[in-house]
């Protein structure tokens, strides 16, 4: 081979790009009939109703799933969001303390720590857009004793949407 000329380039072949994974639905379905009535939280100039799934005990930690929907849909973190655009701190990171705030003297401290955990049902599409996801909440509580002696379930239960519907609210506010 002569040194001005290049040895051939080997030849690609083309090939299809890999297939886009299936897109979610603009919205899910609400879980399901919500245990209580669901009350109504006025956002933005819509109505959306809250509702709340039947809480169980696992672990001496009372579980229960909590929502917003709108139309049987449940709608998004950003429809609840201030109107000139989510923080940019993701939406749990807000709802966490306004929830324990608004059942402060219900939830058991432990060593300095209130007994309160909150995740997300689906994860956000993409990460770094948090608000962007279903507001489909997974929430778990120890109780005070003292206090959710006195109250039945259904009562403890309101006192929980109440809260979330207060904390949704708060959500909206800069």
């Amino acid at each position: 081979m002569s040194p001005l000329r290049r040895p051939p380039i080997p030849s690609r072949e083309w090939t299809a790009p890999p297939p886009e994974p299936p897109r979610p639905p603009e919205r899910l379905p609400a879980p399901g009939p919500s245990y209580l009535r669901e009350p109504e939280l006025r956002a933005h100039g819509r109505v959306f109703q809250l509702g709340i799934t039947r809480p169980t005990i696992v672990d001496d930690w009372w579980t229960a799933i909590l929502w917003a929907a709108e139309g049987g849909a449940v709608v998004a973190f950003t429809d609840v969001a201030p109107t000139a655009g989510p923080p940019p701190d993701p939406p749990l990171a807000r709802l966490g303390p306004a929830l324990a705030g608004s059942l402060s003297g219900l939830i058991l401290e432990d060593d300095g720590r209130l007994q309160i955990r909150l995740g997300l049902v689906a994860a956000p599409p993409d990460p770094a857009r948090p608000w962007r996801c279903p507001l489909l909440v997974r929430v778990a509580f120890r109780w005070e004793p003292a206090r959710a002696a006195v109250l039945r379930p259904n009562e403890l239960a309101a006192e929980v949407l109440a809260g979330f519907r207060r904390s949704v609210e708060a959500l909206g506010r800069p």
